[in-house]
């Protein structure tokens, strides 16, 4: 992980952790790489979620990328997984999005990608580090017609729509869906998506004021979407965060189908079809046993990498697979995108329920999730690092994880995006994990206390 940029672009609480004289500085940093690279004015397209300071920031990016002379085109409020697409589709030398993913409103971020709709990578990253942090190159200064210009694009919804129903010829008409928006980016386009789809769907949480996003609500507030698909009886429920890049589904009981139960069916199901390229699904090392287990049970190679769904992509990428994923629900589908995307992940598990006659019950009951138990320990950036430095405590929390022997195991890891170390338990006895959990973040939260 860089100095500014962490595992999933550059983060944190906007206006005193993201400031707009950063954001203005990754800008122009971001436009004068791209001018060394492309040789030419480089155009750049931006999106946005729904956050109050998404606006602020977007002006100062785009104050910094014309101030060096490059053009920006606004596309507005739009998902993640939209602008890696457009840049695409546009013939853009490069994509911003100005979103903090799940987080609160509070925080918000800045993830760029490639004219191919890729993130950066990381020798690119830490050169645009270089140029803000330490001053490594001088900005030039173009005047006249050599400034930058700005455009909004008021076709990018559609546009980004009509891509999504392009991976899927069934119709979900008469499907009776609720759709938690997570007043985020998904408000934007949902609507329209399940409508042309003939879905009959009831939309939560479609209604952002700036304030409201993932605000108990969205896939990381699971609870109102179960409780109303399970009242009203409907078929299922599907739920995105902030900026829709990654999808979780309830069935009609009410239960979770998240990202793990998601790839297994899906994986299982383009076996089925002669799709799943490598006849492997790649999962990151937070996945939970059940879909390794799953996996092989099915003659399906399980490749597991680190955290983030940049590596999930980049192992995909390296060896050919058409399938990856988080347990979060960041679903990436090679043949048609770059990144995780939330709303082609429903669409795809959706037509797969309707392909197939099942509920989702059926699907999520595929894989047999073994219990887990995560503890969040809070955890400054100073912190993290005493923690990977720490030989001995690592060697502790290693031993004890091998009690769980081929049926458990320990994971701890400091978060990419948060200030916390995650503590991630799993085995087939709650009680035992449980009880190890504690007992581990325990000793690593009084280690870290005592300043060891």
């Amino acid at each position: 992980m860089g100095r500014l940029f962490g595992t999933d672009g550059a983060r944190g609480v906007a206006n005193t952790e993201l400031t707009c004289e950063q954001a203005m500085a990754i800008g122009r940093a971001a436009a004068m790489v791209l001018i060394e690279v492309e040789h030419r004015r480089p155009r750049v397209v931006i999106g946005k979620d729904t956050r109050v300071s998404s606006d602020m920031l977007e002006a100062a990016i785009v104050a910094g990328l014309c101030s060096v002379g490059a053009d920006a085109q606004l596309l507005g409020v739009v998902p993640t997984p939209a602008v890696a697409y457009l840049v695409q589709e546009y013939g853009a030398d490069a994509g911003i999005m100005i979103s903090a993913s799940h987080n609160p409103c509070e925080y918000n971020g800045i993830k760029i990608f490639n004219g191919e709709g890729y993130k950066l990578s990381d020798a690119l990253e830490e050169e645009i580090e270089a140029i803000v942090l330490d001053g490594a190159k001088t900005p030039p200064s173009p005047t006249g017609g050599d400034v930058g210009r700005v455009s909004r694009c008021e076709r990018a919804v559609d546009d980004y729509v009509r891509h999504l129903l392009s991976v899927t010829d069934v119709s979900l008409r008469g499907m009776r869906l609720a759709v938690d928006c997570a007043n985020g980016s998904a408000s934007a386009t949902a609507r329209k998506l399940f409508s042309a789809l003939g879905a009959d769907c009831v939309f939560l949480n479609d209604q952002p004021d700036g304030v409201n996003i993932n605000e108990n609500c969205g896939s990381t507030h699971i609870e109102q979407l179960a409780d109303f698909v399970k009242k009203l009886k409907y078929f299922g429920g599907v739920a995105f965060d902030g900026d829709a890049d990654r999808c979780l589904a309830v069935d009609e009981n009410g239960s979770l189908v998240d990202g793990d139960k998601i790839i297994a069916a899906l994986a299982l199901d383009m076996k089925e079809k002669g799709e799943l390229d490598g006849n492997a699904a790649v999962a990151t090392v937070m996945s939970n046993l059940g879909l390794f287990r799953f996996c092989e049970e099915h003659g399906i190679e399980p490749v597991t990498t680190k955290v983030g769904d940049r590596y999930v992509l980049e192992e995909m990428l390296k060896s050919g697979y058409a399938i990856g994923g988080e347990q979060s629900g960041h679903i990436i589908f090679r043949h048609h995108a770059t990144t995780g995307d939330g709303q082609m992940s429903a669409v795809k598990l959706l037509a797969m329920c309707r392909e197939r006659g099942q509920k989702l019950s059926a699907i999520g009951g595929l894989m047999e999730r073994y219990p887990q138990v995560m503890i969040n320990i809070k955890a400054d950036a100073g912190q993290k690092e005493r923690y990977k430095a720490d030989a001995e405590l690592q060697a502790a929390v290693d031993a004890a994880g091998a009690g769980l022997g081929k049926d458990g195991r320990i994971l701890v890891r400091p978060s990419g995006t948060e200030p916390l170390i995650r503590v991630m338990v799993e085995g087939r006895d709650f009680d035992v994990i449980n009880k190890l959990a504690v007992e581990v973040a325990q000793t690593i939260q009084d280690r870290l206390e005592k300043g060891c």
